[in-house]
């Protein structure tokens, strides 16, 4: 079950990852955390098209939300929008 507590943790290890992909020209939103938690996160700017965001998320966002958060079971990407 997903709680505040949570969500505000998933924040917190999506904000330590954040400047690094910022810093190449993009970034990252939380869409939801499903009832299974799953994370799902959508890549924006230069990290949504980026030959390299398969790696980007393995090493680094994933890496980071399960080691802050061990209660999640998975971290994905969702495919960006036409408005991205």
């Amino acid at each position: 079950m997903v709680t505040p507590e949570i969500t505000a943790r998933v924040e917190q290890a999506l904000a330590l990852i954040r400047p690094y992909l910022v810093n190449d020209g993009g970034n990252l939103v939380l869409e939801r955390i499903t009832d299974d938690l799953v994370v799902h996160v959508r890549l924006e700017g230069a990290c949504g098209t980026c030959p390299f965001s398969t790696m980007t998320m393995r090493n680094g966002v994933k890496e980071s939300v399960m080691r802050s958060v061990p209660e999640i079971q998975d971290v994905i990407a969702i495919e960006a929008t036409a408005d991205c």
